[in-house]
C-alpha cells in the first residue's frame, strides 16, 4: 500500500475530525461515496455465492479508506462515527450528518445490486443461533473494529503510520471470517439498514432482524470509545 499519510500528512486530521479542511459537502459526498462502494461489494459477492468474500470486503474497504481519509476520515460506518464522536473529534451535528451520508450510500449501493443482479440481499443472522450468539458477535466485531480505527487513525501514537487502511480493511475482513456463519457480519448499522430496507420493498423480505444490526454495532462503537479512553490514559 502507498502511504497515504506520507504523502498527505493532513490525512491524519482529517481522521481526527474533519474540521478544518474542505466544505462539509465534500465531506458527507466523501462518506456516502466509501459506504456506497462497501455495500455494493458486499451485495454484489453475497448474490453470486463467492466465496471469499470477506477478502473481498476487506479490500474495498481499505482502499476507500484511503481513498477517502483525508476529505471525511472514511468511516463509512455509523458506529464508527459514533467512537469519533465520543472520542471528541466529530461533533453531533456532523455526526447526525455522517450517518445521513452513509444511510443514503448504503440504500443507493443496495438499489445498484437489484438494478445490476435482479436480487436483493440483505444480512440474516444464522437459524440455529441464539439471540445471545448473534448480538455478541456484531458487538464484538464492531467493537474491534471502531477501536482499531481509533487506535490507527486518531492516537498521537500512531501517527504518521502508513497501514491504518489495512488495519481496518483486515479487522472487517477477520471478523466476517469469524462470525459471518452466526450473526451475517454486519459490524455496521448501514449495512444493515440499507439492504434490509431495499430487500423488504423489492424482494418480500423482512425488517425483523434490523434492531440488531443497529444496537449491537452502535453499542460495540461506544465502548470502543470508552475502550480507548482508558488505554491512552
Amino acid at each position: 500500500m502507498t502511504s497515504v499519510y506520507g504523502a498527505v500528512p493532513e490525512c491524519r486530521e482529517a481522521l481526527k475530525g474533519p474540521f478544518s479542511k474542505g466544505g462539509s459537502m465534500r465531506r458527507y459526498l466523501t462518506e456516502t461515496i466509501g459506504t456506497f462502494f462497501l455495500v455494493l461489494t458486499i451485495g454484489l459477492t453475497a448474490v453470486s455465492g463467492f466465496d471469499q468474500a470477506p477478502l473481498a470486503i476487506g479490500a474495498i474497504l481499505m482502499v476507500m479508506v484511503y481513498m477517502g481519509g483525508h476529505v471525511s476520515g472514511a468511516h463509512y460506518n455509523p458506529a464508527v462515527s459514533l467512537a469519533v464522536m465520543m472520542r471528541g473529534k466529530l461533533s453531533r451535528g456532523d455526526f447526525g450528518a455522517y450517518c445521513g451520508s452513509q444511510l443514503a450510500g448504503a440504500l443507493l449501493a443496495a438499489l445498484a445490486v437489484k438494478a445490476m443482479t435482479g436480487s436483493t440481499f440483505a444480512p440474516m443472522p444464522d437459524a440455529g443461533a441464539s439471540l445471545t450468539s448473534v448480538l455478541l458477535a456484531e458487538f464484538l466485531f464492531t467493537f474491534a473494529l471502531a477501536l482499531v480505527v481509533l487506535q490507527v487513525a486518531t492516537s498521537p501514537k500512531t501517527e504518521g503510520n502508513s497501514y491504518y487502511g489495512l488495519a481496518i480493511g483486515a479487522t472487517v475482513a477477520a471478523g466476517a471470517m469469524a462470525v459471518g456463519g452466526i450473526s451475517g457480519g454486519a459490524f455496521n448499522p448501514a449495512v444493515g439498514f440499507g439492504p434490509t430496507i431495499i430487500n423488504t420493498v423489492f424482494g418480500g423480505g423482512s425488517p425483523e432482524s434490523l434492531w440488531i444490526y443497529l444496537v449491537a454495532p452502535l453499542l460495540g462503537g461506544a465502548v470502543a470509545a470508552t475502550a480507548y479512553r482508558f488505554q491512552e490514559r
